[in-house]
């Protein structure tokens, strides 16, 4: 099952990297881009977060919140913030439930073979709770500005 534009993002309540408890709707009222990779402090997924972290402030100041999601434990994602200085929350999702719920855990093909793992995808989730557009391919090194320039062009 894979989430298309237009649907309801599903709720999840996941370990954070700030030591609580986080779930979508918890922002309720803001637009969220929830972002999921595969592993912390590996080649693409750090290109990935370090985009986020660069386009933080114009994303943070067009009112976007960005969660960062993988099955990671709390403990590695905040190795991982640290060592590339991280400004926004990764969470914790051990079972792959969430990722399974937004169908970004499953079947891929990876360098011509297929494996099941995660996908890299990310969502963008508007203030009531609506998925406004899905990124199923995402370009590591620029989807920080990518998703931006969504985000610019719709407000």
């Amino acid at each position: 099952m894979s989430i298309q534009t237009g649907s309801i993002a599903p709720d999840f309540s996941l370990a954070s990297s700030s030591g609580k408890t986080v779930s979508l709707s918890d922002f309720r009222g803001q637009t969220v881009i929830v972002y999921f990779y595969p592993k912390d402090d590996t080649p693409g997924c750090t290109k990935e977060a370090c985009s986020f972290r660069d386009t933080y402030d114009a994303l943070s100041n067009a009112g976007v919140t960005v969660l960062g999601i993988s099955p990671d434990s709390v403990e590695s994602h905040n190795k991982f913030i640290e060592k590339f200085n991280l400004n926004f929350q990764l969470l914790s999702d051990p079972d792959k439930s969430t990722a399974q719920n937004y169908g970004a855990w499953g079947e891929k093909n990876m360098y011509g073979k297929i494996v099941v793992g995660m996908k890299r995808m990310s969502f963008l989730v508007n203030p009531e709770g609506t998925v406004q557009h899905v990124w199923s391919k995402v370009k590591t090194e620029s989807h920080g500005q990518d998703v931006l320039t969504l985000i610019q062009g719709m407000y």
